[in-house]
């Protein structure tokens, strides 16, 4: 779609959308950037593509720094659950309907892809498990992407894979950073969409293949997926992915302005892949 499916108003940014089908429609947990400080926010929507914001939910982390950047999901129940990014250095955390069940993913080990931060959190049921997805970030800031399993979603282990995705290439779209994964399953085989940063911080949505989960690959014949409207000419970031019949919904992030974290003018929009 052309323009944004939720519109910044007054705010500063509105970036990084998690859907989730729920009874009469689609949730959406999605963060807003006042200027100040990140907060996630709650739309609902009957068709995904027109949203009525609750004006009444307004999240802030009560220990400061970020509360976004989230992955909302459904619970074996059918209730709600949101694992996002707080604090900082980054970390990631768990809400349910029993309330804030606190940090349950941190740092790593020195040495670790993931020795100073974690965040982007993306959350998907893998069996008897749940798999979280995750930007990493090392002392040299390099920022990568790893996995996580849990059999409750609380008590998380790093797979030994880590990283399971690494920067591109010199000159590719992805040199500079990768985040914000996205996962789904289709045709037999796990797919991620995923931002890539370049040196001029210009941001595009890639593609990788997996055939478990948990060992990755870029699709190489995928040509990353840039902004073809002024709103959104500098940045396309934050996949959030639902299946649907024969059609792949994803809403997205995007900006005008290139820069690593806020400031970009985020609006989220819309788009469709084909399936694979």
């Amino acid at each position: 779609m052309a323009d944004p499916v939720i519109p910044r108003y007054d705010a500063v940014d509105v970036l990084n959308p998690s859907v989730v089908k729920v009874d009469g429609g689609y949730d959406n947990f999605f963060s807003q950037y006042n200027g100040k400080e990140w907060v996630t926010r709650r739309a609902h929507s009957h068709d995904g593509v027109n949203w009525m914001i609750d004006s009444h939910f307004d999240w802030v982390a009560a220990e400061g720094g970020i509360a976004a950047n989230g992955s909302v999901a459904l619970d074996r129940s059918g209730f709600i659950e949101y694992w996002y990014q707080v604090g900082s250095p980054a970390r990631i955390a768990l809400w349910t309907r029993a309330g804030s069940r606190g940090v349950v993913l941190t740092a790593g080990a020195p040495g670790s892809f993931d020795e100073t931060a974690v965040a982007d959190p993306d959350v998907i049921p893998v069996g008897n498990y749940f798999y979280l997805y995750y930007l990493g970030q090392d002392k040299a800031r390099r920022q990568r992407l790893g996995v996580a399993r849990s059999r409750d979603g609380l008590r998380w282990e790093k797979l030994r894979s880590n990283p399971i995705l690494e920067l591109g290439a010199a000159g590719a779209f992805d040199e500079n950073g990768l985040g914000e994964p996205a996962v789904w399953s289709s045709g037999g085989s796990y797919w991620m969409l995923y931002t890539g940063r370049d040196r001029g911080e210009r941001r595009r949505i890639g593609l990788a293949k997996s055939a478990d989960g948990v060992h990755w690959s870029r699709e190489a014949d995928f040509k990353p997926i840039s902004g073809d409207q002024p709103w959104n000419s500098a940045v396309m970031c934050d996949p959030s992915v639902l299946v649907e019949g024969n059609e792949v919904r994803v809403w997205f992030g995007g900006g005008d302005v290139p820069s690593p974290d806020q400031n970009l003018h985020g609006q989220i929009g819309l788009g469709f892949l084909r399936p694979r």
